[in-house]
């Protein structure tokens, strides 16, 4: 028996340590207040009685740090995931001259020992800032305007890696679901905000969201930035905050912070309890109290001190100048600065080019600090496209999600020229498989997974997202293809958006000729079934590698025409690319070729929607044995009127574009 029990005192006193190992290692706490809480401070940094976190106080040049003092770990895909949450209240010493800001901080270490206070908050001195050793990366809420560190204005939000350069940064604000715009907000207003920060370790992107305390969590975060964190933090890291200030003073305060690790995490609310945070202290009241004379001589100086930096800062910029209208303000979309897309773009060099189109070029990069690949547009005033159809493409681009569109990053503009972001399609466009020497050939496989991502695109498009999205310029020079060669419609300089149910308005003709349904020649107007009669013509070409008009015995020739000719002599297969040999899927190739025709009909109704198109690719429908327009499983060639429309616009009349 004594045996029995000391087994089980060992057994016992096992499970215990499992159970504290286990609590030490939960990656997730609240902290409605910090009476309780196990913080390591340094520097200025206090806890109230009411549990009141004060960072930093009105003395000047202060910095101060609070950490949770165990180490957490981000050794795994799933843990480097986080959903933080903390509310913060900053009061100046006086509103003419604020301190620096407050910064949450992911580092390595909790010795600040070698860091200095003002602008750079703490976290560096003058020699380790930018090194890519450091390790830290941190969201700053910055009152201060650092002109050596390029900030936008004195009173932003900015993602840094490294580097008080913020990678990303815009005037702090938030969007207002009620409203349905964005609103700003002034960080040393004295009045309590509450910012959430979540990190995707499998999207690689980092939201950041501002309001007020009280208002619900806004919709659309304030900044959004690409970016993987496994190449910047190591396996275990502190969490916390840094703060300080400069020659003027500003007190900070953080009432409560909730953290939790694990992509999971990010599907949760995180959440404070805002009747349990402590009360902030009246405004003003420890403030340091400023006679008229030195009021007076410290605006003076800061002015003085303002047209000298100003001077220096608009030469510095010069080279890097862009431009910022009030029309970007109700986008909340990543605004790229100039100097990283020089940069990323090796200076827009000519090695790095992708392509060109009627709107531009198109350049390879890699974001500084992260690495990422991107594909940058360029655009110039003098281009077709213009600022409207830019305004267009950020704004439609900018929220629409799926697997089959290319995914709009950001944006920039400078003097005449526009910018966007995407990622990057390693395998470029598909017109460039079809046509150019030296590419690989497509499988047949590979061909129909492009005409099925394609379909599945325009279905989203037409149907699935908030409005209709008529694309107006499907073609294979605007289907990228991925590292899977997964098709990913994309440039939507010239997209049109309408509700659902309600009909499009007319509008410019634009798009490539050859790709142009006869009643958007005739009527101006683009609709869902424009959009299907470019599918039609591009699913042709996938299947018979021909581009859609080209010049056979001194006459125009058309692919449908091809196609025709074949159908009506009951081998429609001979339309099929000759570099695939032959080897193909007998049934799907007769599928592609009578699909691309019944899209391609010169009726508008008489073309499926996509959706029906889908439900052909998908096998859970059948293709009608007759099709509207003809009988006996063949189609009418194209009417001398209708091609006699390609020669009666002049070619100002259809804007052509392309990539």
């Amino acid at each position: 028996m004594p045996g029995v029990k000391l087994r089980f005192v060992i057994a016992i006193s096992f499970w215990s340590l499992a159970l504290t190992t286990s609590t030490k290692n939960f990656k997730q706490f609240t902290y409605n207040g910090f009476q309780q809480a196990e913080l390591h401070l340094d520097g200025g940094a206090t806890v109230h009685s009411n549990g009141l976190l004060q960072l930093t106080n009105t003395s000047n040049q202060v910095k101060a740090h609070a950490f949770v003092p165990h180490r957490l770990n981000f050794d795994s895909p799933s843990s480097l995931s986080f959903s933080t949450t903390f509310a913060f209240a900053m009061f100046p010493e006086i509103q003419a001259a604020c301190g620096q800001g407050i910064a949450f901080v992911l580092s390595p270490s909790m010795d600040f020992s070698q860091a200095t206070a003002g602008q750079f908050f703490g976290l560096f001195n003058s020699s380790t800032n930018g090194k890519s050793s450091n390790r830290i990366f941190a969201v700053e809420l910055d009152s201060m305007q650092s002109i050596e560190f390029g900030d936008i204005d004195n009173n932003h939000v900015g993602i840094d890696v490294n580097d008080l350069r913020s990678m990303a940064s815009v005037t702090a604000g938030y969007f207002n679901d009620v409203e349905k715009r964005n609103k700003r907000l002034n960080l040393n207003s004295a009045k309590p905000m509450q910012i959430w920060i979540d990190y995707d370790s499998v999207d690689t992107v980092v939201n950041v969201t501002l309001a007020p305390l009280g208002l619900p969590r806004p919709s659309k975060p304030l900044l959004s930035l690409p970016v993987n964190l496994s190449e910047v933090v190591r396996d275990t890291m502190y969490v916390g905050f840094s703060s300080s200030t400069s020659a003027s003073a500003s007190s900070h305060y953080v009432l409560g912070w909730s953290f939790s690790q694990g992509r999971q995490a990010q599907a949760q609310a995180q959440t404070l309890d805002l009747s349990k945070l402590p009360s902030l202290p009246d405004f003003g009241s420890k403030s340091r109290k400023l006679s008229r004379v030195s009021m007076v001589f410290v605006i003076l100086t800061a002015a003085v001190l303002t047209s000298i930096a100003l001077g220096m800062y608009l030469r510095w910029r010069k080279k890097f100048e862009e431009t910022l209208e009030d029309w970007e303000q109700q986008y909340i979309l990543q605004r790229f600065s100039y100097k990283d897309l020089y940069k990323a773009t090796k200076g827009f060099k000519d090695k790095e080019l992708l392509g060109m189109g009627g709107f531009g070029k198109v350049y390879k990069g890699k974001l500084p600090y992260t690495n990422v690949e991107i594909a940058v547009k360029k655009v110039s005033h003098s281009s077709g496209q213009g600022v409207r159809e830019f305004v267009t493409e950020i704004a439609c681009m900018g929220r629409l999600r799926h697997r089959n569109l290319v995914q709009l990053r950001g944006y920039c503009r400078r003097k005449g020229d526009l910018f966007l972001v995407y990622d990057y399609m390693v395998n470029g466009s598909l017109d460039k498989y079809l046509y150019e020497e030296g590419k690989p050939n497509l499988s047949w496989s590979e061909r129909f997974k492009i005409v099925k991502g394609l379909a599945s695109a325009l279905v989203y498009l037409h149907e699935e997202w908030e409005q209709v999205v008529v694309h107006r310029d499907v073609k294979p020079s605007n289907v990228l293809l991925d590292a899977n060669m997964n098709a990913r419609l994309g440039d939507f300089g010239v997209a049109r958006l309408y509700d659902h149910g309600s009909n499009p308005h007319k509008t410019h003709i634009v798009g490539t000729c050859g790709y142009l349904a006869p009643e958007l020649i005739r009527k101006g107007r683009a609709t869902t079934a424009t959009d299907v009669f470019s599918f039609g013509i591009t699913v042709l070409e996938v299947a018979c590698g021909r581009s859609p008009l080209s010049f056979v015995g001194g006459q125009d020739y058309t692919v449908t025409d091809w196609v025709n000719d074949c159908w009506m002599r009951g081998v429609i297969v001979e339309a099929s690319d000759p570099r695939l040999g032959g080897d193909y899927v007998l049934e799907e190739m007769k599928l592609v070729l009578k699909l691309g025709m019944l899209c391609s009909q010169p009726s508008p109704e008489a073309r499926p929607k996509m959706r029906q198109v889908m439900q052909f690719l998908d096998g859970d429908a059948t293709l009608p044995v007759t099709f509207p327009s003809g009988g006996n499983n063949t189609l009418p060639s194209f009417s001398p009127s209708y091609e006699a429309m390609f020669t009666s616009y002049s070619i100002d009349s259809v804007l052509i574009v392309g990539r």
